[in-house]
């Protein structure tokens, strides 16, 4: 077999590479199996570097030495208002060595405190999963150290540290709401009469079942339909009947007594043994961010709120959501301001300029109105 190498040349004095190659085609043939195979291995290698399918594949690059970096977290950097039961994550630019991504490289730190957890890994997500609920309205600093490593084994080229802070404590959403069902859209709902002096303004439906007495409208002024002894009536006062003896029936929850006023009351269910009034100051129900936070007061006597007096809503409470359950009879006195829906087993009066926002529904009894403002949730 006849060769040019790189120090000889062929009669015009010029090296020829083509007699070179046709020289290789002239190998013994064991020779040309091993060259086949070296060349697709070696043309592969370099085609799976370039296109950058080691990660994909699975296949640690070993030419790869670019570190790999975070490129998300959750929550971000600086953020508030985190939830207290918040499950922290951070997203890496390419996929990491899991033996490597740990308690000891992934931590959260309340000043200096450590915060205990479970560190898991997978995809190219890091998980770190707090033992208990954050603190509330607290600042927590998380880290990722240069002690993660991507499959190739490059470190990241510095620790990556990020923070956040938790938002106020979550209070308990209280009871279930009393559901009103047919009675929902009625401001006022009687059982023997409805009497009005004065410009009264009711913003919802009027009902009356079964007595057929609505006295005083006009001048008052009703912003809804009037059902007398109807079968709209008649089935709102089946869902009144519900709605109270569901009230009534809810175990006992705190007990008070007497006077609440200038009292701030949460959701629950508050529980009278007798009759209860808000006489000697305003009384505030906080639900304390909980727009869901439900109040029932159980009374088994009467209600009585005296003039001018208030029931203050605070902290996203909602009058569609409180609840008073009287036993006999609610009055609400001259220019006092009402919340809720009021369900009594007898009557209820609303004294002159006395606001409510709520209902007015009696089981048996009459509602008495003059010149007041009754607006359902």
């Amino acid at each position: 077999m006849k060769t040019y190498t790189k120090n000889q040349t062929n009669v015009k004095g010029r090296y020829t590479r083509q007699k070179v190659l046709v020289g290789m085609t002239r190998l013994p043939g064991l020779l040309r199996g091993f060259v086949g195979p070296i060349l697709a291995a070696t043309l592969i290698l370099a085609v799976l570097a370039g296109c950058g399918i080691w990660d994909r594949v699975g296949i640690t690059n070993p030419s790869e030495t670019t570190p790999p970096t975070v490129i998300s977290t959750d929550p971000e950097n600086n953020a508030t208002d985190v939830a207290l039961n918040k499950i922290i994550t951070a997203t890496f630019s390419e996929a990491m060595d899991p033996s490597t991504v740990t308690t000891t490289t992934f931590t959260l730190k309340q000043g200096e405190t450590p915060v205990s957890g479970a560190v898991t890994y997978a995809g190219i997500v890091g998980t770190f999963t707090p033992a208990a609920d954050l603190e509330a309205n607290t600042t927590y600093t998380a880290t990722i150290t240069t002690g993660v490593r991507d499959l190739a084994g490059n470190a990241m080229a510095n620790d990556y540290v990020w923070t956040f802070t938790t938002g106020a404590e979550q209070q308990p959403p209280g009871p279930d709401t009393v559901i009103l069902g047919a009675a929902s859209d009625f401001a006022i709902l009687a059982g023997s009469t409805v009497t009005n002096t004065g410009n009264t303004i009711v913003n919802g439906d009027l009902g009356l079942s079964p007595g057929s007495a609505v006295v005083g409208f006009p001048p008052g002024i009703v912003n809804g339909t009037t059902h007398i002894n109807d079968a709209e009536a008649n089935n709102a006062k089946s869902s009144l009947t519900s709605a109270y003896n569901d009230a009534a029936g809810r175990a006992p929850g705190a007990a008070v007594s007497g006077n609440i006023g200038g009292q701030t009351l949460t959701p629950g269910v508050y529980t009278s043994t007798s009759s209860l009034a808000i006489s000697s100051g305003d009384l505030t129900l906080d639900a304390q961010g909980n727009a869901g936070g439900v109040f029932i007061f159980q009374i088994p006597s009467s209600l009585t709120v005296t003039s001018g007096r208030q029931v203050i809503l605070a902290g996203d409470a909602r009058a569609g959501r409180i609840f008073w359950q009287v036993g006999s009879s609610a009055t609400i006195g001259t220019n006092a301001t009402m919340k809720g829906t009021i369900m009594a087993d007898q009557s209820i009066t609303l004294e002159t300029g006395a606001t409510l926002d709520g209902r007015a529904i009696t089981r048996i009894g009459a509602v008495t109105l003059d010149s007041n403002v009754i607006t359902k949730p």
